[in-house]
């Protein structure tokens, strides 16, 4: 298993994530399931289909069959992963999320009752996380959405398309001058081509999100959303009414730009943004963090942060220390008096690369319009 938490995809391995998948590969022939890996379809009415086909090594994952169906593929060597109830999240899903899904009913309703809020709440139940039961359904849901975030990833890569994360604080509010720099930077990046990558949460994640998002959009547009956000500058005391202003300036401009956001329910305090199109949300903190510096390959951005941005510096620095020269990416640091007054990264950084080959790949700039100049744009 691969730090996203999905299975290293092997050359016998074939996903039919969907029932479209599955009727072109019947009727092309197919003979043997060996190495197909069917996550979450509804196979009713393929019995006879299924029946054909030689079962031995097919591998579904929270299916639903015809009676009779599933006991016939498990004695003909299928391995099949049961649907789990009782849990309010489905831990086969086939793709990432969108914050329409995660936030369904939040013009209406409060946080608490979205999909997002409810799962938020299931998994801080006393001893949740310590339930076999429980922690089986997150560690197959962080699966399914590692293996949706590579597929994803792959994607964007045979396209030519590089991701460029954007790290930095999660408490910066709407309408102040970094909000705003974060925006620009965001919509810097993506009009130049990258994929902008973020933790996937409030404050400067929102801020490059939404600048991505609206990459296209005309100045006028893009100013004004940033001053109409500001009537709810951050996500305490409400997230509801936070989501909401969110949601309602997505309405206004929709099929903005996409990218990219890896949030985690182990920060639930933190919410998920609104702007990110394509969100890989994940139980486990520790791969997300992991997997969130794997996929930016084309470097990192960090503005200024507190705690989490210093760990996430020194745990990309550790990936270049270690690293071959073919693997490193640029890691760009935002704001010369932050990073060598306020939180003195920038020193340990420099001397961590002294004489070694990520020494090239480290950089401290004063403005966001630097960083985009230092990664190529």
């Amino acid at each position: 298993m691969n730090p996203s938490g999905s299975l290293n995809p092997s050359p016998r391995t074939l996903e039919v994530d969907s029932i479209a998948r599955f009727d072109r590969l019947v009727s092309a022939g197919a003979r043997a399931m060996h190495g197909w890996h069917a996550q979450s379809l509804d196979l009713r009415g393929r019995g006879a289909a299924l029946a054909a086909l030689d079962a031995e090594g097919a591998v579904f994952l929270g299916c639903t069959f015809d009676p009779g169906v599933e006991a016939s593929l498990r004695s003909r060597g299928a391995l099949i992963f049961p649907r789990l109830t009782g849990v309010p999240f489905n831990p086969y899903r086939a793709g990432l999320y969108t914050p329409q899904e995660l936030y369904a009913g939040i013009v209406d309703g409060p946080y608490e009752k979205t999909p997002d809020g409810l799962v938020y709440q299931w998994s801080m139940r006393p001893g949740q996380r310590h339930r076999l039961d429980s922690t089986l359904a997150a560690a197959l849901h962080d699966h399914a959405v590692g293996d949706a975030l590579e597929e994803f990833v792959r994607t964007l890569n045979s396209g030519g398309r590089s991701i460029v994360g954007v790290m930095g604080g999660h408490a910066l509010q709407r309408g102040t001058g970094g909000f705003a720099a974060a925006a620009t930077l965001g919509r810097l990046l993506a009009r130049h081509g990258h994929l902008v990558a973020t933790g996937g949460g409030p404050g400067a994640m929102e801020a490059a999100n939404l600048g991505a998002y609206l990459s296209t959009a005309d100045d006028d547009d893009f100013h004004g959303v940033l001053r109409e956000l500001t009537a709810v500058p951050g996500f305490r005391p409400s997230v509801s009414a936070w989501a909401r202003a969110a949601a309602a300036a997505v309405e206004r401009f929709p099929g903005g730009t996409a990218s990219l956001g890896i949030p985690t329910w182990f920060y639930g305090h933190e919410p998920p943004n609104y702007f990110a199109t394509h969100i890989a949300k994940y139980f486990a903190n520790a791969v997300r963090e992991a997997i969130l510096l794997e996929v930016c390959n084309g470097g990192i951005v960090f503005l200024p942060g507190a705690a989490g941005t210093v760990q996430e510096i020194f745990q990309d620095a550790c990936e270049n220390y270690y690293g071959a020269p073919e693997t490193m990416t640029p890691m760009v640091l935002v704001g010369r008096e932050h990073w060598e007054q306020r939180f003195p990264a920038w020193p340990m950084l420099q001397s961590l690369a002294a004489g070694r080959a990520m020494e090239q790949r480290i950089f401290l700039v004063d403005s966001v319009e630097e960083a985009l100049a230092v990664l190529g744009g």
